[in-house]
């Protein structure tokens, strides 16, 4: 009897060992996948620039799911479209995975606006930049003050620094040309040598342009022969002259020095 016991005890244990490997092999590998599909993945799609409005049923499509966490502004894209994601596109995540996505506002947030007037042109096109604001038109203005920002101008009037303005908003700019407002006639550099039309030329607030020398056997070398603007016109300060000048000798003497002989007196 205690042998026939014991070899029950050994069959019903090896019933039992046999079932539960048949039970862990059934939920491992068929009930287990077939419910949580574990082991596949999904490849990420690029949401970047598409639709809100399209996001349900596409990412359904996909065996993914979205949620919308964040929200940034930008001129480039329509609003309420995608601007950013997280897991990024190409990544391999599980299916029913939730794809984090950052929309594009409908409204654009508002930023101060900074003080460009007496700074460079291009120096307010980088602070302008730095303030998610647009450069716009560039108008020229006589002023000594060559490419310096003179006015800062939102839909053709004016605005103050620290003003709220719409991100993106495009910033006209009024800049100086380099020249003075008041007109004054030319002086006339005919005849002079090279050292006294430069001195003249300054001095009428006026600067000195290219200098060319030409053959003029007939002249006296080294004097002006031509300039540009004219005599007797109306000029601006600060406007460039150019100087035509006679060769000496068919040689071309450095500017700026006396001519020659000059230095024997």
């Amino acid at each position: 009897m205690k042998v026939r016991s014991f070899k029950h005890v050994l069959i019903h244990l090896g019933i039992i060992l046999v079932t539960g490997f048949v039970l862990v092999y059934l939920v491992f590998n068929i009930w287990l996948p077939g419910t949580t599909r574990h082991g596949e993945t999904v490849t990420v799609p690029n949401l970047q620039g598409r639709s809100y409005s399209e996001l349900e049923s596409y990412l359904t499509q996909q065996g993914l799911r979205y949620e919308v966490n964040d929200s940034t502004f930008s001129t480039e894209y329509p609003p309420l479209t995608v601007m950013k994601q997280y897991p990024q596109a190409g990544a391999q995540v599980k299916e029913n995975r939730k794809i984090f996505i950052s929309l594009n506002a409908v409204n654009p947030p508002n930023v101060r606006m900074p003080k460009l007037i007496d700074s460079s042109v291009k120096n307010a096109q980088l602070v302008l930049r730095s303030f998610g604001l647009e450069l716009g038109e560039i108008t020229y203005k006589p002023d000594l003050a060559a490419n310096a920002v003179l006015e800062q101008l939102h839909k053709g009037k004016p605005i103050e620094e620290g003003a709220y303005i719409a991100k993106g908003s495009k910033i006209d700019l009024v800049v100086g040309d380099g020249k003075g407002n008041t007109e004054f006639t030319i002086p006339n550099l005919m005849g002079m040598d090279l050292e006294t039309a430069q001195f003249t030329i300054i001095g009428s607030g006026l600067q000195v342009g290219e200098v060319q020398y030409v053959s003029d056997p007939e002249k006296t070398p080294n004097t002006v022969l031509r300039q540009v603007p004219p005599a007797e016109t109306q000029g601006r300060i600060g406007e460039v002259v150019d100087l035509w000048l006679v060769k000496f000798d068919g040689s071309q003497p450095e500017q700026g020095l006396p001519k020659p002989g000059d230095d024997n007196q």
